[in-house]
């Protein structure tokens, strides 16, 4: 489909938090479905707002991986996803660290406190539609800095333009 992939999965890794955005689009989804299957990462999980898995489709969301997020009310999700990553040997988690396609002001701290509680790193990665590259950063853990660490992910961000770059992040 004309994309290509920059950098690249540290293959050593087998715990970690994919962070993709800027998120856009409902395209962001397919996207990354076969950036999953061209990588070789068919195992990689992801969260999504509870809606999508409800029938007629949510079938297909929980084959491709995915656990669903009520986004209505504190579930306490940031311990439910520590525990799968410390009771599993293998981990990968890919989240939308805007928790919307909508403009946010601010990147929500859920992905940030899931990878410092399991102790793996966050790789920031991102859909340039622009370019047709999908950009994966270098596997970063974070810090006792939360403002400091959100701001070196926002300048990974930044340089990459979503299908709908207006939404993107600041």
């Amino acid at each position: 489909m004309g994309w290509k992939i920059i950098g690249q999965f540290p293959p050593e890794l087998k715990k970690y938090v994919v962070a993709v955005a800027p998120h856009t689009s409902n395209w962001d989804f397919p996207v990354g479905v076969m950036a999953r299957s061209v990588l070789r990462m068919q195992k990689a999980k992801f969260l999504g707002k509870s809606q999508l898995f409800k029938p007629p489709f949510g079938w297909i969301f929980r084959a491709l991986g995915g656990y669903p997020v009520d986004r209505s009310k504190s579930q306490d999700i940031v311990s439910q996803v520590v525990e799968y990553f410390n009771n599993n040997d293998r981990f990968i988690l890919a989240v939308a660290p805007e928790g919307t396609r909508k403009k946010v002001n601010a990147l929500k701290t859920g992905f940030y406190y899931i990878a410092k509680g399991a102790g793996v790193p966050i790789i920031p990665t991102g859909f340039d539609f622009e370019k047709k590259e999908i950009k994966i950063g270098q596997p970063f853990y974070p810090t006792e800095n939360i403002d400091h660490d959100l701001e070196v992910l926002l300048a990974f961000y930044r340089k990459i333009k979503g299908k709908n770059p207006e939404l993107g992040i600041i």
